[in-house]
C-alpha cells in the first residue's frame, strides 16, 4: 500500500555542523526526499540545487510585520529567496512564520496579511501553482484537544486568524502545517498515558466517547483533534502536513521519557506507520507528509537538555540511533523494545498476543491493508485462498485478521507490526476467549490462526 511521505527538519542552531554540501549528501544517502529549513539561507539552497530533494523554506517571525505592511517587501523576499533558486532547487512550500501564536513579540496580527502578500508575490513570479504558502501551528493553538472529537481552536483566534487562514488555504489549494509532539503530552501526564500508546506500540487503545473511534497512538489522537477543530469550522476539505514531530534522546532528570530507546521507538514506529499507508481514525484516507524533528542535535539551543537532543544524527553524521526512512529500509526494521511502563501490553505478555482486524476501519481500508500484508508484507495467505481451510467465512474482515496475524507473528510481534494504518489491534488473550459481541469471528480466528 502506498503511504505518506517522510521529511526532516534541518535546524542549524549549532556551531559544529557539517557543511550544507555534506548535509545534502547525507540526506540523499538516507533516502530522505524532503527537507524543511527555518530560513532561506543561500548556501543551503544552492547546495540543494539539482538534488531532487523537495524544500520548504521559512519566512522568519521577525519579518512578518514587514511582509504584511509592505507588499514590495514580500515581493523582494520571494524574488531573492525563492525565484532566484527555483526550479533548480525544488522549493515546494513557504512556511510564513513558525508557531506565531506563541511568539512573545505579538506577531499574530500580521500573519494573515503576510501570507497573502507572499502568495501574491508568487503569483507575480508565476510560481503560485508550484509553491504553497502555509504557517506551522503548535497544538497550543487548540482550546480543546481531548478527546479528539472535541478538538477546537482557541476561541480568541477563530475569527481573526483561523477562519481567514483556512479560507486562504482553501483558495490557494494549500494545506495546514501542524507541529505535534506526543512527547510533551506524555511527559506531563505519564501517570495516565501509556508509554506504549505514545510510542506506537501494541496497546488496547482508547475509545473516543464522542465519535466511537478507537485510537492506538497519541499521535493519531493529536492529529485528529486538529482535524476535528477544522471540521467544526466547516473546513473538512483542507489537508494537513505535520511540519514537526519528534522525541528527544536525552533530557534532564525531570523530563520523563527522554531516552535513546524511546526516541528510536517513536521515530522508527512513526516512519513505519506513515510509509505503510492509512490515515487517521477520523480521516482514514488522509495519508500524511511528516517532517521529523530534527536532522542534528543542536548544541547552541537554549532551554532544557532535551532541546539539544532531538537529532537523528550527531554533528559528525553518525546516527544517534538506527532507524529507516524508506519503505525498503522498513523491511529489516524492528523496534528494539525496552520494557514498557504505564500500561498497554507489556513485554512479559507479548509472547502471547495476537493481531486482529478492526471492524471499525471499514472494508475499503481493510482490503488495502490485506493486499499489503499478503503482498509486499510477506504474510502467509495460502490458507485464506478459495478452497483452503480458512477461506470461510469469506469476508474481508476475517481474511484480514488471518493475514494481519500472520504478518505480526512473522515479524516476531515487533512494535508497529500490528497497526496497518489503524486497521488492526493487538489482543492479549486467545481470540476465542473474547465475546462474539466484540468479535463475532473470534472462535474461527483462534482455530485458523493457531495453525500459523
Amino acid at each position: 500500500a502506498d503511504g505518506g511521505s517522510i521529511g526532516v527538519n534541518y535546524g542549524r542552531i549549532a556551531d559544529n555542523l557539517p557543511s550544507a554540501v555534506k548535509v545534502v549528501q547525507l540526506l540523499k544517502s538516507q533516502g530522505l526526499s524532503r527537507v524543511k529549513v527555518f530560513d532561506a539561507d543561500p548556501s543551503v539552497l544552492r547546495s540543494l540545487a539539482g538534488s531532487g530533494i523537495k524544500v520548504t523554506v521559512d519566512l522568519p517571525n521577525e519579518m512578518l510585520s514587514s511582509a504584511a505592511k509592505k507588499p514590495s517587501f514580500a515581493a523582494a523576499w520571494v524574488q531573492r529567496n525563492v525565484a532566484a533558486y527555483h526550479p533548480a532547487t525544488e522549493i515546494e512550500a513557504i512556511a510564513v512564520g513558525n508557531e506565531v501564536f506563541v511568539d512573545t513579540h505579538n506577531t499574530t496580527k500580521f500573519l494573515i496579511q503576510a501570507m497573502r502578500n507572499i502568495h501574491q508575490a508568487l503569483v507575480k513570479s508565476n510560481l503560485h501553482s508550484a509553491i504553497k504558502v502555509s504557517s506551522p501551528i503548535a497544538l497550543s493553538a487548540l482550546q480543546n484537544s481531548y478527546p479528539s472529537s472535541a478538538g477546537s481552536f482557541r476561541q480568541e483566534l477563530v475569527e481573526p486568524v483561523f477562519r481567514p487562514m483556512l479560507e486562504f488555504l482553501r483558495e490557494t489549494g494549500s494545506y495546514l502545517m501542524v507541529n505535534a509532539y506526543p512527547f510533551f503530552a506524555y511527559e506531563a501526564n505519564s501517570d495516565v498515558i501509556s508509554l506504549d500508546y505514545a510510542l506506537f506500540r501494541e496497546n488496547p487503545g482508547n475509545v473516543d466517547a464522542g465519535n466511537g473511534l478507537r485510537y492506538f497512538s497519541l499521535f493519531d489522537a493529536q492529529i485528529d483533534a486538529v482535524f476535528a477543530a477544522m471540521s467544526a469550522l466547516k473546513f473538512d476539505d483542507i489537508e494537513m502536513v505535520v511540519s514537526e514531530t519528534g522525541w528527544p534522546s536525552k533530557g534532564d532528570g525531570t523530563e520523563i521519557g527522554a531516552s535513546v530507546a524511546n526516541a528510536a521507538a517513536y521515530n522508527g514506529n512513526l516512519v513505519r506507520r506513515i510509509l505503510t499507508g492509512g490515515g487517521t481514525p477520523l480521516r482514514p484516507k488522509a495519508d500524511l507528509t511528516v517532517y521529523l524533528f530534527a536532522l542534528f542535535n543542536e548544541d547552541d539551543k537554549n532551554g532544557p537538555t532535551s532541546e539539544r537532543n532531538y537529532g537523528l544524527f550527531y554533528p559528525n553524521e553518525e546516527k544517534v540511533y538506527d532507524i529507516p526512512f524508506t519503505s525498503e529500509g522498513l523491511k529489516k526494521y524492528k523496534d528494539k523494545r525496552a520494557p514498557a511502563t504505564g500500561g498497554g501490553v507489556s513485554r512479559s505478555t507479548t509472547r502471547n498476543t495476537w493481531c486482529v482486524a478492526s471492524g471499525e476501519a471499514g472494508e475499503e481500508k481493510l482490503q488495502a491493508a490485506l493486499d499489503f500484508a499478503c503482498g509486499e508484507g510477506g504474510a502467509d495467505c495460502r490458507q485464506i485462498q478459495p478452497g483452503a481451510a480458512c477461506f470461510k467465512p469469506n469476508t474481508v474482515e476475517a481474511h484480514a485478521s488471518f493475514a494481519f496475524n500472520s504478518y505480526y507473528q512473522r515479524n516476531e510481534r515487533a512494535g508497529g507490526s500490528c497497526y496497518f494504518g489503524g486497521a488492526a489491534y493487538v489482543v492479549a488473550q486467545p481470540p476465542s476467549a473474547y465475546s462474539r459481541l466484540i468479535h463475532p469471528l473470534s472462535r474461527y480466528l483462534f482455530v485458523c490462526c493457531g495453525k500459523c
